[in-house]
């Protein structure tokens, strides 16, 4: 998680792992051991270098210890789901939410498609459509306050099947279906390999990178579903193809160039939380420009025999502008 700066679903609340990680011990290339900053609630002194080692993938240094935030239990958490007309409906009541600054905990929206494949893998009978989970957290009235306006900015926006629940059994229950849509999209197509991958953009081009990407998928031999955490304007499609069928292999990788390429147009990133590896490098010069230079300016200063995760992050035929 620190490694690749990752996040969870009560990223739009509490931050990613950026915003969480307070310390770091990290093992350098010629073996010294360092602690990447003090215990002091706040420091002017010298360079982030925790924020360096946070997302570098093992590129840097190896990361052996991890301090991170810890935040109190609510008093009160309270789930709830309703189901829209579209999926920019669906984006225009979380991008409202959110502008009205409602502190939601979590805020996921699975698309049709998703709902259809945990429908018949969990047993459910949500209407498929595109669907809201949200959690809110705080005091009993804060809650219901939070959750009263929130129903109100969704059925502005044709929202129908407003559930919502504080009791922890009813919380699970209608969080199931978001919790289930991993293995629920493994089941969708028996013996297929599944290609998870992400881009994430400004809240306000979320409902155009997802509308444009559904129609590049909606008339695909193999099946794709999307989940995003659209709090943050992080999505991520799935797609479920045949290991052996080189054409659909190629059409997967020209949706997804397609999709990253559209997100960095946008002002986004070809990656919110799955990394770059090896399978994003090509984006890298697209999306920081000269700042793929400085990157790799610091990865030869501390790793100038590139013993860590070698081809990996930066794409090798960069490497001599900046050397």
């Amino acid at each position: 998680m620190a490694a690749t700066r990752a996040s969870g679903t009560n990223a739009v609340r509490y931050g990613t792992m950026r915003e969480n990680v307070v310390n770091l011990t990290v093992v350098l290339s010629d073996g010294r051991v360092i602690r990447t900053r003090s215990r002091a609630k706040k420091s002017s002194a010298g360079y982030d270098l925790t924020g360096l080692f946070v997302g570098q993938e093992g590129t840097l240094g190896i990361i052996t210890e991890v301090t991170v935030r810890l935040y109190g239990i609510p008093e009160v958490m309270a789930a709830a789901t309703c189901s829209f007309p579209t999926v920019e409906a669906a984006v225009d009541t979380v991008i409202q939410t959110i502008q009205m600054g409602i502190p939601i905990s979590r805020v996921e929206l699975l698309d049709d498609r998703a709902i259809e494949a945990v429908n018949a893998y969990s047993k459910l009978t949500l209407p498929v459509t595109p669907t809201l989970f949200f959690e809110f957290a705080g005091s009993q009235s804060g809650v219901e306050e939070q959750a009263a306006i929130v129903e109100e900015l969704a059925k502005g926006e044709g929202a129908s099947n407003w559930r919502w629940s504080t009791d922890a059994d009813e919380r699970s229950k209608l969080w199931q279906a978001r919790h289930d849509i991993h293995w629920a999209i493994r089941a969708l197509r028996p013996g297929a390999k599944g290609w998870g991958t992400d881009v994430c953009v400004p809240i306000s081009a979320l409902a155009e990178v997802i509308r444009e990407v559904r129609k590049e998928t909606s008339q695909q031999s193999f099946g794709t579903t999307l989940v995003g955490h659209v709090g943050d304007g992080n999505f991520h499609l799935g797609m479920q193809i045949d290991p052996d069928d080189p054409v659909e292999w190629a059409k997967a990788n020209e949706i997804n160039d397609r999709m990253v390429k559209h997100a960095i147009r946008l002002g986004g990133t070809c990656t919110g939380e799955h990394g770059v590896g090896i399978g994003k490098m090509k984006f890298m010069r697209e999306e920081h420009g000269e700042a793929l230079d400085v990157m790799h300016l610091i990865k030869n200063a501390l790793d100038p025999k590139g013993i860590f995760n070698p081809g990996k992050v930066l794409p090798e035929e960069t490497r001599q502008a900046a050397e």
